[in-house]
């Protein structure tokens, strides 16, 4: 039932889209946009003047709406396939490190594959799948930072979750509508609309519709049962308007590689755009997703040492003895609805205003399952007995119950930005505000004991009642959070364009209302948190020549802290509290990044080399607490300071010898904590100066593409060091290698049919077992003496493991 509505409100809201952008009254004239990659440039059908440019020179702002990236320019020699890398490197201008993936590159890898996967081979990015085609999520970090600490934006609007900032690559966008991403590894764009981009930033840009109607169709099999097909229609220009459009669907089903259960998605986007005049441009973007997944257990060190990769959920319910354990009571239903409309509008020639309006939803979980008694539930402080359904303290001592962990999200807001461009010079200002309202809940419902499955999988009723009348749950809370970032940005370009000197400033003001219906908190009921941070930015860049640059820049950025330390939760014990306390003191964490950079950009060969400092102050990691239910939480802990030194390195060419085309990226990074972290006992671990959690030392990727316009083929490699999963460095997971293949034949046009085309994909090829990623820190693994003389206890640290080998074939075809 979800699915069709769903699906219903993705067909309804595309209409009324359509209708509402071709009543824009403008003449039928369209600014010409510079093909994506991979496309031959074609004269549009309805000519149109490109926007003014006074001052061309790259820009601290970025590109992080579509109304300010530059669509890459495509030059043909003969051949289209000649973008630099197969694909992954783009002629960049930017002063500080930016790397690119474009859609040549991404339409040969596997369909449906997510962000993070796509991205794997780029300087400095360390990104971990669970599951082949991505459907389950993945977790990744970029110079030892994680996604937690990246801005993820999606045509100009946040991707990340705004309470934990969390980012789900699953449920972002097919890859088969996306035109770029663009990795920014040192900091977020001025305008980057985020509160926790403090380790950069990754912007992705949907293509835009085509002039003249068509289309394209694909299908995907491969092993583990994967399956997925795709579909995508162009619109043209419709009638004699300026309005053009496309809808795609998509649904994907995959078995799970480790236990049982599946996961699978549902999947819808659309894209509208009209433009006019000198420069404006109305655009608008919906994508529905929809998916459910089997989660996959963390992975203990211990437990991977035990089972290997296959530790996993119950295969097996026994009515007799019901186990929380059964995977059936491990399931991860999500619907996600996003929408932006970035806009341009040409006010005179020298001013412009830009638009970006967005709206976000989310609604899911996480379940999970526990045994809870009837005859004695914590409400507070108080005991009291429980009831739901028929059972109660009378006939049932306690019994097992599902307990998800549910979140809803409604988050609207705008960014709006003024350009005045005079000569030589670019002022910029703007503003973006955004409103959230979250609501987090943990209710116990009820299992159908005869099949082990939750009677409703999002926890609705019947619940379990206490007998003062209130419904049990391990958490409760509603946040809203208010956001309003004003920011000025300066541009200078001398010497005929050759040097350019910018700075700009960010004050960010940020309000948080949190109210906690759980009784006798720490915090009481209501909390209230106010962060005010001004954060300058400036860079220089200088072209030494046509071909070679220097770059320097400098940023501040920041994270609140999550939503989550605002609050207790979890099991109530007498005397104690909650098991997971509120910590709503919590400072923000603070970055300073440098970044100094040489690129070579030539007719045959493009390259960057770039160093990288960064400073950390308040540090927040993400630690992981387990109550004595069996409950899991999160919440931001203080990891003091710490600082990095790295350098990052790309290099990649135009076809050579017979349609080759190599691509290679390296990172070495030092990353140090400058604080002795807290244990949780009141005294300190021996972390100062020891290496960060989480981060990799070295970094290496290779990826070979071949392309004759037929026969076309790849060859990817990732090397990634080992990286500790404690301040106290006494817990690694080892280093890892990876391939990856893919091969296939484009044919001759068939009548309508165009470029029919027939691929195989291989990922992990050596089928390389391996734990990818650090889900949760500690202090430390082992016993130890903290600072004070204390004994330390070890603690358990979390991994992800990641996917296996896989094989797939797809057949698509355009029309």
């Amino acid at each position: 039932m979800r699915c069709r509505s769903l699906w219903d409100f993705f067909c309804c809201s595309t209409i009324l889209t359509s209708h509402a952008l071709a009543q824009t009254g403008a003449p039928a004239v369209v600014s010409s946009v510079a093909p994506t990659a991979g496309a031959q440039s074609k004269s549009p059908s309805h000519p149109g003047k490109a926007p003014s440019d006074n001052n061309d020179a790259p820009s601290m702002m970025g590109a992080t709406a579509p109304t300010d990236a530059r669509g890459e320019v495509v030059e043909v020699h003969g051949s289209r396939h000649t973008a630099v890398g197969g694909g992954m490197m783009t002629h960049e201008d930017a002063a500080k490190s930016r790397s690119t993936v474009t859609a040549e590159f991404i339409a040969k890898q596997t369909p449906g594959l997510n962000p993070m996967q796509l991205i794997q081979y780029l300087p400095g990015v360390n990104t971990t799948s669970v599951d082949p085609l991505g459907i389950n999520g993945g977790e990744m970090t970029m110079r030892g930072l994680n996604q937690s600490q990246i801005g993820f934006t999606l045509e100009g609007f946040p991707i990340n979750d705004i309470g934990n900032y969390a980012v789900y690559p699953q449920e972002i966008v097919d890859s088969e509508n996306l035109r770029m991403i663009n990795v920014e590894q040192g900091s977020a764009d001025l305008d980057s609309p985020h509160i926790s981009a403090t380790g950069g930033a990754v912007d992705m840009y949907l293509i835009d519709p085509t002039d003249h109607f068509g289309g394209t169709v694909d299908g995907t099999y491969g092993n583990y049962n994967s399956r997925r097909i795709f579909g995508r229609v162009n619109t043209g220009f419709i009638g004699n308007t300026n309005l053009k459009g496309f809808v795609s669907f998509s649904a994907a089903d995959e078995h799970s590689w480790r236990g049982p259960g599946d996961q699978s998605k549902l999947h819808g986007e659309t894209k509208w755009v009209n433009a006019w005049g000198n420069g404006n441009v109305i655009s608008f973007s919906l994508i529905g997703n929809q998916s459910e997944s089997t989660l996959f257990p963390s992975m203990s060190l211990a437990n991977w040492k035990k089972y290997g990769a296959y530790y996993t959920y119950d295969v097996k319910w026994n009515p007799k003895a019901p186990d929380a354990n059964y995977y059936q009571l491990h399931r991860n239903p999500f619907t996600n609805i996003y929408a932006s409309a970035p806009s341009t509008f040409t006010l005179t020639d020298n001013l412009t205003l830009t638009e970006t309006p967005y709206f976000w939803y989310g609604n899911g979980n996480g379940g999970g399952a526990y045994n809870e008694s009837l005859t004695s539930q914590q409400w507070g402080a108080q005991s009291l007995t429980g009831s739901i359904g028929p059972y109660n303290a009378s006939n049932t001592k306690s019994m097992l119950l599902y307990n998800p962990s549910n979140t809803q999200t409604y988050r609207p807001g705008a960014v709006t930005k003024l350009s005045l461009h005079t000569g030589i010079n670019r002022l910029t200002v703007g503003y973006w505000f955004e409103y959230s309202k979250q609501l987090q809940t943990g209710p116990y419902s009820l299992v159908n004991m005869a099949t082990g499955q939750p009677y409703d999988e999002y926890g609705g009723g019947p619940n379990m009642v206490l007998s003062n009348g209130m419904t049990a749950e391990y958490r409760d809370t509603l946040t809203q959070t208010r956001i309003h970032t004003m920011f000025i940005d300066d541009s200078l370009s001398l010497l005929h364009g050759r040097l350019t000197i910018e700075g700009g400033l960010k004050y960010a003001v940020v309000d948080r209302d949190g109210h906690n219906f759980l009784p006798d908190t720490s915090t009481g009921p209501y909390i209230h948190g106010s962060w005010q941070e001004p954060l300058p930015a400036v860079s220089i860049r200088y072209k030494i020549n046509d071909e070679n640059q220097l770059f320097a820049s400098s940023t501040t950025n920041f994270r609140i802290p999550m939503n989550t330390s605002l609050y207790d939760s979890g099991a109530y014990k007498q005397g104690v509290g909650y098991t997971a306390k509120a910590n709503a003191d919590t400072k923000p964490e603070i970055s300073i990044s440098e970044e100094f950079g040489w690129r070579y950009q030539g007719p045959l060969l493009n390259s960057t080399l770039s160093y990288f400092h960064y400073n950390f102050t308040n540090r927040l990691y993400t630690q992981t607490l387990i109550d004595p239910s069996g409950a899991i939480y999160t919440r931001s802990i203080n990891g003091g300071g710490s600082h990095a030194d790295g350098v990052d390195f790309e290099v990649g060419t135009r076809p050579i010898l017979y349609h080759l085309r190599p691509y290679f990226s390296a990172e070495y990074v030092n990353a140090r904590t400058d604080s002795n972290v807290g244990a949780g006992n009141g005294d300190y671990v021996f972390s100062k100066g020891k290496f960060a959690p989480q981060t990799p030392k070295y970094q290496l990727a290779f990826h070979l593409d071949y392309d004759d316009g037929h026969l076309f083929g790849g060859f990817g490699l990732k090397y990634v060091a080992r990286q500790y999963s404690t301040f106290n460095n006494d817990q690694s997971i080892p280093d890892y290698l990876t391939m990856d293949v893919n091969a296939g034949y484009r044919f001759k046009d068939v009548g309508p049919l165009k470029a029919p085309t027939l691929r195989l994909n291989l990922q992990n090829i050596t089928n390389n077992h391996y734990l990818g990623f650090v889900h949760g820190t500690s202090a430390n693994a082992l016993p130890t003496t903290g600072v004070y003389g204390t004994k330390i206890a070890g603690a358990s640290t979390s991994f992800d493991v990641a996917a296996p080998f896989f094989v797939g074939g797809t057949a698509s075809v355009d029309f």
